[in-house]
């Protein structure tokens, strides 16, 4: 209860410490590598989010900064600055230990453009023919199946190909 006076005296009741930095000092106290300007945030959401791409200059410029980042902490705050994960920096040094400059340039996503083999338009069309004939011939041999049974029934014979007759 003489706590609760101490505090209500003071004003002190439900008030947090600021913990938010000037503008011009950075987490280690020297220059960072990009000065950070208080924006405030855009509050409108937009209808369908874009994936960020990265050209492989701003990979190599990031790249370097991060690897002159030597002070504790100073590496957190350039990802930060920059908006990126530490599985960025992760890729892309795999990728520039690999030699490839085409390795940081954006990929297109998907799946990769097949190459046509000249046989497989033919090999579509005959298996789209191959099933029209199928079909046709299964309704031929039902047309037959009702003939025959007709002819049973009204008791017609019906000549078979070897009597000389056409079915």
């Amino acid at each position: 209860m003489n706590a609760d006076k101490k505090y209500d005296s003071r004003g002190l009741e439900g008030v947090r410490r600021a913990t938010a930095r000037p503008v011009d000092e950075s987490p280690q106290g020297t220059a960072s590598p990009r000065p950070a300007v208080l924006v405030p945030p855009d509050p409108e959401v937009v209808a369908t989010p874009t994936r960020r791409r990265f050209t492989a200059e701003d990979k190599l410029r990031i790249l370097k900064l991060a690897d002159a980042c030597t002070v504790v902490g100073s590496l957190g705050a350039l990802l930060r600055a920059e908006g990126l994960y530490a599985s960025h920096l992760t890729t892309w040094r795999r990728q520039r230990t690999e030699g490839v400059r085409s390795a940081l340039t954006p990929q297109k996503r998907g799946r990769k453009a097949s190459v046509r083999h000249p046989l497989r338009a033919e090999n579509e069309t005959l298996r789209k023919e191959n099933a029209r004939l199928s079909t046709r011939l299964k309704q031929a041999e039902l047309i037959i199946d009702v003939q025959k049974k007709v002819s049973e029934i009204l008791g017609i014979p019906l000549q078979t190909p070897e009597e000389g007759g056409c079915i």
